[in-house]
């Protein structure tokens, strides 16, 4: 329970920067995006729906991600999301910030 609470409280403070990540490589749907953050994360960092789709919408209302209705392989209706310019902006900043952050969060943690 523990570890999954650990994973959890990284994903809420980093979810922005993972979507944009994601859609770096593209244009997905929701699930897609979900799926795929599990998938490179080596199934470490799963995203709830419920925590997913308003970051979409709050990503969408930033300019950073615009989106279009189309259907999934399975034939079902789904709401497809790529980067903006904005966003790849947007993400290159974040990306930066997390770099110096990390880096500065391990210097501590070897020598502590």
């Amino acid at each position: 329970m523990g570890e999954k609470k650990k994973s959890e409280d990284l994903l809420q403070g980093t979810l922005d920067m993972l979507v944009l990540k994601v859609l770096a490589g593209g244009v997905l749907h929701g699930f897609a995006i979900a799926e795929r953050i599990h998938q490179i994360s080596d199934e470490v960092l799963r995203v709830e729906e419920g925590a997913l789709y308003p970051a979409l919408h709050r990503l969408e209302v930033r300019t950073w991600l615009a989106s279009h209705w189309g259907y999934s392989a399975n034939n079902r209706r789904a709401k497809y999301y790529r980067l903006t310019p904005l966003g790849r902006r947007h993400l290159q900043a974040e990306a930066e910030t997390w770099s110096r952050l990390s880096a500065a969060v391990s210097r501590v943690m070897e020598t502590a």
